[in-house]
């Protein structure tokens, strides 16, 4: 109970220091806005399927080992693009219907999708000269 009140009074204090002066003290990137979790098969529909820009889409897994390494990698080269690219996050213990249509059969698995298709794919953990490559190859840069 002290514990609580004593974080109460610590949240209740005014922001101070660099980050006081803009109102806010957690910013928000780029990437941020361009990678999203996926909610529901009919929000990987409107957000993925019908996306007029290509999607880069994470298939993963909480407990997967590889994914925890894969993910902030693909994040930040997807983040890189400027928003010529969305990355959508699939975990695939949520949406195992979406892990089975897609033929996922390992994670980490990444999908290229430009206008609904699947115009390629990977598996595995890749380094951050192949996110590029595998980016460039689906932007057309």
């Amino acid at each position: 109970m002290a514990q609580r009140l004593a974080l109460q009074r610590l949240l209740s204090f005014p922001a101070r220091g660099p980050l006081a002066s803009h109102g806010r003290a957690f910013g928000t990137s780029a990437g941020r806005r361009s990678t999203f979790n996926v909610q529901d098969g009919s929000d990987f529909q409107d957000r993925v399927v019908n996306s007029t820009k290509p999607v880069v889409v994470d298939f993963h897994a909480q407990w997967c080992g590889p994914c925890k390494i894969l993910g902030p990698r693909l994040e930040k080269m997807v983040a890189k693009q400027e928003g010529k690219v969305l990355m959508a996050k699939v975990d695939i213990d949520d949406h195992t219907d979406l892990a089975i249509e897609y033929e996922v059969g390992a994670v980490p698995t990444v999908l290229a999708m430009k206008n609904g298709d699947v115009v390629d794919k990977f598996v595995g953990v890749k380094d951050e000269d192949q996110l590029e490559a595998f980016l460039k190859k689906l932007i057309g840069a």
